[in-house]
């Protein structure tokens, strides 16, 4: 029996997406601080809402590297981190780390149990 929609074609969507907010997150962590927008919601709420939708995003793009995205995505705020201390106006906490590993992490495993949930095995 064919399914509804193709995973393929979904997933596809996801990558792009996931490479999409990955390639913001660098702009905005590594541009003037002038150019960041602010949307009132915080701080903490910012690094939480655009890490926990890059790490889903990962998960469902990729979720057949479940075991790595978790490592990757460490590394890749840790690098944020990083890379910021080398841009003036710029810095880098170990709070803001933690948060976004935490946040990209939580992304991963949600969308990898969503999928092992609602996508046959075939499909995945």
């Amino acid at each position: 029996m064919q399914s509804r929609f193709n995973w393929h074609y979904v997933q596809r969507a996801f990558q792009l997406a996931a490479w999409l907010l990955a390639l913001t997150i660098i702009l905005l962590s590594l541009g003037p601080p002038s150019t960041r927008p602010v949307t009132g919601t915080g701080h903490s709420f910012e690094h939480l809402a655009i890490f926990l939708a890059t790490g889903a995003a990962f998960g469902f793009g990729y979720s057949s590297r479940g075991m790595v995205l978790p490592f990757a995505l460490i590394g890749f705020s840790a690098a944020i981190e990083i890379a910021q201390m080398m841009v003036p106006g710029r810095h880098a906490r170990l709070g803001d780390f933690l948060a976004d590993a935490a946040a990209s992490c939580l992304g991963v495993a949600v969308s990898l149990l969503l999928v092992k949930l609602t996508t046959p095995k075939s499909e995945r």
